[in-house]
């Protein structure tokens, strides 16, 4: 796969699967308004920050290469995060949840490698450069808060969806996208918000892959660490929001203890959030993903763990207490007395064992489907895969030897026993039959014509979990998001304007320029008189020169921008007290 930054080992062991969200960084097509942009938005959050945030995120930003001055480049990010064990890709936009939290179990970095528009300086629902880069990076420097992350994402892959989960991440995907881009006709932003506010109303019971993703939202993106009344920030989402970093630490943001009650709690992407969760230390977030972990299909297993598969409608896998593990989309499944008895899934599947295929039972062998008794036989307290060779023997299991096997749920399997698979510790995975039928009372399961049966061996379901056991079995490189992120439009006055951003960053950096700080102000009051940011950088050189005359000029014009713009005047504010405290500091 072409990428514009330097793979690492990290990367290289990443499978084809999550490859293909990967896309080139081009840092080429980042434009000098995208680069003042993140300058003055890193400069505000460090020097805000620097107040308020764990004590990780400074020297974080230090040890992950994040510059202020400029928009990072993978590679050199990439470079750097290989000291501490991680990476970094570059993907477009939001990628599906379980992708997203793989990435992580790789201990690999997402990172949406646009960055907002001036217009969404202080906040964009989309997932941006300035939110990925400056927001997660630094913490992970943090050892305990990587290794949450990592464990995070290994727990939260194998989360089950529902159905419903995929429309709502594409419907915010969407949405993100049209908020985001220039000129959306407000039409379709209301068309994108009821479709999300709708589904968010009719989501039903939550899945495990939606209250997970809650504790993602109220700790990885938007927590705070400490105590509820002296509470600093680590959430990426906080970090990144030069509005919502401030608003957050108001009383009007409501600070709760964090809890396993979190994954009950929604949020609304496209709103600041009314109440946030503090941790007091990053051991307890572990503590409170192990007990949600506890609680999921992956642990517990069972018919409720089938029965979340079956309403997914996706791959999902199930292991037997034998380890024996079947992958593929489970349509069905048999119950007596609340236990599962008989399990079906539907096309492609793959049996493995510890994660890696059986020898010939892929997705070419197995291609119509999967069906097989689970649990003990009917009267017999000796659960197959506990049986001896003598026991096996007496109960005509047996290479050659024809045989009914009646097991509990009235699930009866009549054939002739061809041979069986064993796992290396020598306990039987599985049982082939020729000349089979397979029945519940009346109901025939698996009928002769059918070819070969293969029974399972396992007395009980101790695990079920999305995705298959082994990413190999199946082609998963096949998701394309039906939207995709809108580039800026080009006009000559853009244009126009970009260049003027790029002489102001070239005086500043002490490069030849086209034209002097007094011109590159004359052009942009002149021609563009709705943009404020060039006049605070173009103030910022003044200042420092001591051109008390072309201050004074830019600041006149600034005040006329705040009352022409009154929604940007805060934000001009923000940019002239960051010069004055830069003044006073190096007094």
């Amino acid at each position: 796969m072409n990428t514009a930054f330097e793979s690492n080992p990290l990367i290289d062991r990443l499978p084809a699967h999550l490859k293909q969200f990967i896309k080139p960084q081009n840092y080429e097509e980042y434009t000098p308004i995208n680069q003042a942009v993140w300058r003055y938005v890193m400069r505000k959050n460090v020097d805000y920050l620097s107040k308020v945030a764990h004590e990780s995120y400074l020297e974080g930003l230090q040890k992950t290469g994040i510059d202020i001055e400029s928009i990072p480049s993978m590679y050199g990010m990439n470079r750097i995060l290989k000291e501490i064990g991680w990476a970094a890709v570059a993907v477009d936009g939001f990628i599906p949840p379980n992708a997203f939290m793989e990435f992580q179990a790789y201990n690999v970095l997402v990172i949406a490698s646009d960055i907002r528009q001036l217009e969404h300086i202080e906040y964009t629902p989309a997932p941006d450069i300035i939110h990925e880069g400056a927001g997660h990076a630094p913490i992970i420097a943090n050892p305990e808060y990587a290794e949450y992350l990592r464990r995070f994402g290994e727990i939260g892959c194998k989360a089950i969806s529902s159905a419903r989960d995929y429309e709502m991440y594409e419907a915010i995907r969407l949405l993100s996208i049209l908020k985001e881009a220039e000129d959306t006709p407000e039409e379709e932003i209301k068309a994108a918000e009821d479709r999300v506010d709708y589904l968010q109303n009719n989501m039903g019971e939550l899945s495990e892959m939606a209250r997970i993703r809650n504790l993602h939202w109220w700790t990885v993106e938007y927590g705070l660490i400490g105590t509820v009344e002296d509470p600093k920030i680590y959430g990426a989402g906080l970090l990144s929001s030069i509005g919502e970093s401030a608003w957050c630490m108001t009383d009007a943001v409501k600070k709760i203890p964090y809890t396993i009650e979190a994954a009950d709690q929604s949020f609304d992407i496209t709103k600041p959030q009314p109440q946030l969760y503090v941790t007091p230390d990053f051991a307890h977030l572990s503590m409170v993903l192990e007990e949600f972990a506890n609680k999921m299909a992956l642990r517990t297993g069972g018919l409720s763990g089938i029965k979340k598969l079956i309403d997914s409608k996706a791959l999902g896998t199930i292991e037997l207490s034998t380890g024996l593990q079947i992958s593929g989309v489970f349509t069905n499944v048999l119950e007596d007395e609340g236990k599962p008895v008989y399990i079906q899934t539907t096309g492609k599947t793959a049996l493995a064992y510890r994660e890696k295929e059986l020898v010939g039972h892929g997705t070419a062998y197995h291609a119509e489907g999967f069906g097989s008794p689970i649990g003990k036989l009917k009267g017999i307290n000796l659960a197959i895969e506990d049986m001896s060779p003598r026991d096996l023997s007496a109960y005509d299991i047996y290479e050659g030897e024809q045989v009914t096997l009646e097991f509990e749920g009235n699930i009866k399997v009549t054939g002739e026993i061809i041979t069986g698979t064993r796992n290396i510790q020598g306990k039987i995975l599985l049982i082939k039959f020729k000349n089979c039928t397979v029945t519940q009372g009346d109901t025939v399961l698996f009928q002769p014509e059918w070819g070969i049966y293969d029974m399972a061996v396992g007395k009980k379901v101790i695990a079920s979990f999305s995705g298959p056991a082994d990413v190999t079995s199946f082609d998963m490189v096949n998701h394309v998001p039906s939207t995709q992120t809108i580039k800026q439009k080009k006009s000559p006055e853009r244009e126009e304007l970009e260049n003027l951003y790029k002489n102001v960053r070239l005086i500043r950096e002490g490069k030849p320029a086209e034209i002097t700080l007094k011109e590159a102000f004359g052009a942009v009051s002149g021609n563009h008189p709705n943009d404020w940011l060039l006049s605070v950088e173009i103030l910022e050189l003044a200042h420092q020169n001591h051109n008390d005359d072309l201050s004074s000029k830019v600041k006149n014009h600034l005040e006329n921008v705040k009352q022409h713009r009154p929604e940007v005047a805060h934000l001009i504010d923000n940019g002239i007290n960051l010069i004055l405290e830069k003044e006073h500091a190096s007094s």
